[in-house]
C-alpha cells in the first residue's frame, strides 16, 4: 500500500513495563495503542520483544518456548486492532522461523491488518546480560525500508542503532523515518556516573544518525527493573524513549523510570528543506570507500 504525501505525522510511543505474565503485557499494550490512537497516533511504535521479559540476560533453552511464527497469534491480533483504529502499528516479535532458527523482528502491520513487512535485527550483541547470540540469528533481510500508506519505514533494533553504516544504509534506500524498537538499561552495580555516560552515549549516536542522515529518529525503550533469573544483578531498562527531527533536534524525551504513552507531531517536509541545505548523500565520496566492506584495516 503505497502512501499519499502526509506532511505532519502523528507517532504514538509506548513505553512500558514487563512482567512474566504474558497475556497481562499483551493487554496493557493493547490499551495503550488504544490511547495513542485515541490522541490521534497515525503509526505506534512498540518497544523491542514488548510481549514479555527480556529473556536474553542468560542461556536458557525452555525460553525458545516464547517464540512465535509470523504471520501468528501477535500479528493477527495487532492485525485486527490496526484495521480496527485505522493505524500502522510497529511490532518486535521473538520470531519462530524454524525449529532451531529464530530471530528478534519486528514486524510492520498495515491499516488494513495485513503485513506490510518485516526486519529482522541484523547485529546481534554478546554481552553479559544481552546474550543474544545464543537465541537469535542474525537477519537476512537486509537493510530495506518498509512501504506503508503512512511513508517509507527504516525499521532497525536496539543494537543496531549504535551502527551509523545501518543508519546510512536505510537512507540510502529511501527510508523517511529510522525506528528503533529498543530494551537497554543498566546494571545495578553500575555507579552513577557511568550509568550517565551510558545513557547519553545511547541518545547522542542516534541523535547523530537523524543528523548525518537528515532524517527523524523514533526510539523506544522499555522501561523498569526486571530480575536476572540465575540471581544475578538484573537490568533497570532506563526508558528514555524520545523522538527527534532531521536535525537532531528534540521533539520528546520521556522520562527514565515511567510507563508513558506519547503522541508526537513529525514534519514530515522538513527533511527535504534539511537536505537541501546539508547534502550529505551529495558529497559523499563512495569511490574511496571501499574499506569500509573490511573487519579492520591493519
Amino acid at each position: 500500500m503505497k502512501n499519499s504525501v502526509i506532511k505532519t505525522l502523528q507517532v504514538g510511543l509506548v513505553q512500558q513495563s514487563c512482567s512474566a505474565d504474558l497475556a497481562a503485557n499483551f493487554s496493557k499494550t493493547i490499551t495503550q495503542i488504544r490511547v495513542a490512537a485515541q490522541q490521534g497516533a497515525q503509526l505506534v511504535v512498540l518497544q523491542e520483544l514488548h510481549r514479555g521479559l527480556y529473556f536474553c540476560q542468560q542461556e536458557i533453552a525452555d525460553y525458545f518456548d516464547l517464540a512465535e511464527t509470523i504471520p501468528g497469534p501477535s500479528t493477527q491480533a495487532l492485525g485486527a486492532l490496526a484495521q480496527e483504529l485505522n493505524i500502522v502499528i510497529v511490532a518486535s516479535l521473538f520470531e519462530k522461523r524454524a525449529a532451531g532458527l529464530h530471530h528478534n523482528t519486528s514486524v510492520v502491520i498495515e491499516r488494513d491488518g495485513s503485513i506490510a513487512g518485516k526486519y529482522r535485527k541484523m547485529h546481534i550483541p554478546d554481552d553479559p546480560g544481552y546474550y543474544e547470540k545464543f537465541y537469535f540469528t542474525p537477519g537476512d533481510l537486509g537493510f530495506h525500508p518498509i512501504q506503508t500508506s503512512v511513508g517509507k519505514l527504516g525499521i532497525l533494533v536496539c543494537w543496531d542503532q549504535w551502527f551509523p553504516e545501518a543508519a546510512r544504509l536505510m537512507a540510502m534506500a529511501g527510508a523517511e523515518l529510522l525506528i528503533y524498537p529498543t530494551a537497554i538499561g543498566w546494571s545495578p552495580a553500575e555507579d552513577a556516573d557511568e550509568k550517565v555516560r551510558q545513557r547519553d552515549a545511547w541518545i547522542t549516536v542516534q541523535r547523530a544518525h537523524a543528523i548525518a542522515n537528515g532524517l527523524p529518529v523514533i526510539s523506544v525503550n522499555r522501561v523498569g527493573y526486571e530480575p536476572d533469573p540465575a540471581g544475578g544483578d538484573g537490568l533497570n531498562f532506563w526508558g528514555s524513549s524520545f523522538v527527534t527531527g532531521p536535525q537532531g533536534e528534540f521533539l520528546f524525551g520521556a522520562s527514565v523510570d515511567r510507563e508513558e504513552t506519547q503522541v508526537v507531531a513529525i514534519d514530515m517536509l522538513r527533511s527535504e528543506q534539511v537536505r537541501r541545505m546539508w547534502p550529505y548523500l551529495r558529497d559523499r565520496r563512495v569511490e574511496h570507500y571501499s574499506d569500509l566492506v573490511k573487519i579492520y584495516r591493519d
